[in-house]
Order: C-alpha cells, then sequence, then structure tokens
C-alpha cells in the first residue's frame, strides 16, 4: 500500500532578460543564476518536467509518477481527460523590468498551430513596487486597424491599458488578451500547461548581443480578442476558510488565510489539489508525514490523500484544484 503524502519539486529556474534578485530575496529560492524571471514548481513542459524532491517518490519526474499511479496522482476525471499530461503549470515570477507585450492563442488555435493547448492563466500579486502596473488589454475603442497602425509606428504603449497593482490583488487572463507584467512585481501564477506566448513588442530592448527578441507580430493577429481586458478577481479573506477566487473550465484557485489548524477533508475533489505558499508557513501533517511549507515553496497533494491537517498560526496560501 503506498503511503500518500505532500510531494515537494525542485523548483526550475528560467533565466530572463527582465528578471531580477526577488525569487532569491523575497521567496528564499537557491539558485547561482542571475537575472532569474521564473520559478516553475510543477511543469510537465517538455524539457522542464518537473522532479520530486523530498519523501519516498525523491528522484522520479511528475510524469513518471503520473504514469506509474495514474489516477491515484491527478484524479479519475483528471486521467481520463489528460492522460499522464499534468494539466497545469505552477509558476512564481519576478519582473525587474517589464516584460514583452504578448497574448496566448485558444485551445483550437493552440491545438491547430502548435499541437498544445491554449494558456488561460491567473495572477496573485505578492509583493510590487512603488508604481508598479500590469498591462490588461488595450484602452477602449481599440480596433484591429489602430492596433496595427501603433504597431508600425511602434508607438503600442500608448494604446495599452495599465492597471495600478497592491500586494493581494489577483487577476484572471483569458487567452487572447494581450498583456505584460509591469516592473517590479513580483506574482504567483497559475495557468493551462503551456509555453505558447505570441510576443507583439519587447519595448525594443536588446540582450546581451545587441539582439532583439523574436516578435510574434503575424501569428498574434488572428488571436487577440480586442475587448478582453482582463478580470481583476473579487473574492472574500474569511479567515479559516477556502474563499473562491476564480473557477474556470482549467482550474479553481481558492484563498485561504490559516491563523489556526485546520483539518482538511477533500473527498469532495475528484482532483489533485496543489498549495502555493505566499504569506508565512505551515507544516503539512497526516498519517505517517509531516512536511513544512513556508512563503515561496508549492505542494502537491496527490488525489488519493484526502485528509490531512494544516498546522500553523498564520499562513496565507492558493489552494488549486481541478
Amino acid at each position: 500500500m503506498v503511503k500518500w503524502y505532500p510531494i515537494k519539486f525542485a523548483p526550475i529556474f528560467k533565466e530572463k532578460i527582465w528578471g531580477g534578485s526577488k525569487l532569491k530575496k523575497i521567496l528564499g529560492k537557491e539558485t547561482e543564476l542571475n537575472n532569474v524571471g521564473e520559478s516553475w514548481e510543477i511543469s510537465s513542459v517538455d524539457d522542464s518536467v518537473s522532479v520530486i524532491s523530498s519523501g519516498s517518490f525523491k528522484g522520479k519526474t511528475l510524469t513518471e509518477l503520473i504514469e506509474e499511479y495514474k489516477q491515484e496522482i491527478v484524479g479519475n476525471s483528471v486521467y481520463r481527460f489528460f492522460g499522464t499530461n499534468f494539466p497545469l503549470l505552477i509558476k512564481f515570477i519576478d519582473a525587474e523590468t517589464d516584460l514583452s507585450v504578448q497574448l496566448h492563442p485558444n485551445d483550437i488555435l493552440a491545438k491547430k498551430r502548435h499541437n498544445s493547448f491554449g494558456k488561460t492563466e491567473m495572477w496573485y500579486i505578492i509583493q510590487r513596487d512603488a508604481n508598479s502596473r500590469l498591462v490588461l488589454g488595450f484602452k477602449n475603442g481599440i480596433t484591429a486597424s489602430d492596433y496595427k497602425r501603433h504597431l508600425k509606428e511602434k508607438s503600442l504603449p500608448s494604446i495599452l491599458n495599465n492597471v495600478p497593482v497592491n500586494a493581494g490583488d489577483a487577476f484572471f487572463i483569458q487567452t487572447g488578451t494581450i498583456h505584460a507584467i509591469g516592473a517590479g512585481v513580483l506574482l504567483a501564477e497559475i495557468q493551462q500547461t503551456s509555453d505558447i506566448t505570441y510576443r507583439v513588442y519587447d519595448w525594443d530592448r536588446v540582450d546581451t548581443n545587441g539582439k532583439t527578441r523574436r516578435l510574434h507580430k503575424r501569428e498574434a493577429l488572428d488571436a487577440i480578442n480586442f475587448g478582453f481586458k482582463g478580470e481583476k478577481m473579487v473574492f472574500d479573506t474569511i479567515e479559516n476558510e477556502s474563499n473562491q477566487m476564480v473557477s474556470c473550465n482549467y482550474f479553481t484557485t481558492n484563498y485561504l488565510h490559516l491563523s489556526s489548524d485546520k483539518e482538511i477533508n477533500n473527498k469532495d475533489k475528484d482532483s489533485f489539489v496543489i498549495y502555493m505558499c505566499i504569506e508565512g508557513e505551515a507544516i503539512f501533517s497526516g498519517y505517517e508525514f509531516e512536511e513544512h511549507v513556508k512563503l515561496g515553496e508549492t505542494v502537491l497533494i496527490p488525489a488519493a490523500l484526502k485528509e490531512f491537517d494544516i498546522k500553523t498560526k498564520n499562513v496565507k496560501l492558493l489552494e488549486v484544484f481541478i
């Protein structure tokens, strides 16, 4: 009989032209890399598959784990639909400078062009510098012809919709939405498993070799929805309860602020559950296991593990499942 436990994975770090040092300084990530823009916490993306870092499964990849235990890891309905492909990609992102202005194709277009899923995503702002903002869509009334003209004239920033942010804000970004994470923002990202991005504007910057990054202007044209601006989520923050932030076809995310110990019972869920720690620390405990989780860490609860305790005096978690 398998003794299930909360599973941690070794973070996969991604150096980015826009990356900084907050993943190390604020979230306590350990890496020798510089300009680290992303920490992939749970991933089954080709060439970036997560490796288990704790417990009896240590050293196995996420894909190997699902291949061996199937629905016991992800749940019956999830396994029927996705097979051994884990459906979500979980990240922490540090933007020291602005990310490119970009969008992601929907499932239909991504399948046709890339044999991939689309990339519906959400962001939770962990920390931000003064005057930080996000780009979410265009200003009201902007049309495709306006967009093409400003793109040609390199004046795209003048028609972008800038949204100021604070720690604790959360946003839901549908496929087709023009967006960018602004300089000074540290956030948690939950998204469909996809690494397909159409970059349309990159602030005219160059890399250390003096080269610009590739843009995807043509591919983006029929993928943009000019009416989408993302959605700032309104949600309760009642202590010691799971407060729903967003529920869509791809994932459900709850906000969970615990100021005391809580018994968790997931018998109503036919899914794995992911907990991202966005503040404080806690101990996940159950039959023959205790797993310490602190700010910047993520754990995967296998679908077969239905009951456990979270012991804490103060922790804030994002609770994610399908």
